[in-house]
């Protein structure tokens, strides 16, 4: 069975094809949604490091459609999370790690280059950045900084968004677009940001970080409030302890349906 130390050393090395002087960028269905030279270089890398470390295991990879999860072990992995930003050269862009064992995470491993963080997490043994433990904050709802984002390969839906956005702007201290899931939902397992809300999202974008956060105490679920589907795309949720994660939920509930309503009745 692979260590911990072996994958976030995989990881590390993955990166290195990250840090280059020219990629080449491609559109997959418009130009919000991009893949570059780097992603498949990545994800290449690991898919072949990560089938040697652990033979017969699946993979679910956000490039090549490569959606083979029925294994007793499956690797969850994004190449670059963040790929806009990493096109641009905007910090926050990581190589996320996810492996899962039938139907629960066991290791999470989410590396940003641009900053040297490398954030980690086992089953039962806490989560650590660049191997010091963190926790989420203590921080109340109302103190409370919201990371989000409005749904860009999906526009349709950021009427509801925008009305969920808002009303929890009203009630928290603020709110944060960073660009990429798995960093800021990394942020509020160290104490960053305590809030994480975004419509709809595919499991590489969260599956590492999911188990880099709940080891760190905090709490995540689907946008209805359900257990995380890790196979299939879902809306998020996720704050630093339960009393918050339970106002935010309400929040995105009763938006939700109003918006619904509103459709519905035109």
């Amino acid at each position: 069975m692979i260590t911990i130390e072996q994958l976030t050393n995989i990881v590390r090395d993955a990166s290195r094809l990250m840090v280059c002087d020219g990629f080449e960028i491609a559109q997959k269905d418009g130009c919000e949604n991009i893949v570059t030279s780097s992603d498949l270089a990545v994800q290449n890398f690991l898919c072949e490091r990560l089938s040697e470390a652990l033979p017969g295991s699946g993979f679910l990879c956000e490039e090549k459609d490569i959606h083979d999860a029925h294994h007793t072990y499956t690797w969850i992995i994004d190449p670059i999370d963040g790929t806009a930003n990493y096109s641009r050269g905007i910090v926050p862009c990581a190589i996320c790690v996810g492996l899962k064992h039938e139907d629960e995470m066991q290791m999470g491993v989410v590396y940003i280059p641009g900053a040297q963080e490398m954030f980690y997490a086992e089953k039962g043994k806490g989560a650590f950045l660049n191997g010091t433990p963190i926790h989420v904050s203590n921080r109340s709802f109302r103190d409370a900084v919201l990371c989000t984002a409005l749904p860009v390969y999906h526009k349709e839906y950021a009427p509801v968004c925008s009305r969920i956005i808002q009303k929890a702007f009203g009630q928290v201290n603020d709110i944060r677009r960073f660009g990429a899931c798995a960093p800021e939902l990394c942020y509020l397992a160290m104490g960053r940001c305590e809030l994480y809300f975004e419509y709809l999202l595919s499991p590489w974008d969260y599956a590492a970080a999911s188990l880099i956060l709940t080891e760190a105490g905090g709490v995540i679920t689907a946008a209805d409030g359900s257990p995380l589907c890790l196979t299939e795309p879902s809306g998020i949720v996720a704050a630093n302890h339960p009393s918050s994660h339970k106002a935010m939920l309400e929040i995105v509930k009763e938006e939700s349906a109003r918006c619904e309503d509103i459709l519905s009745s035109s």
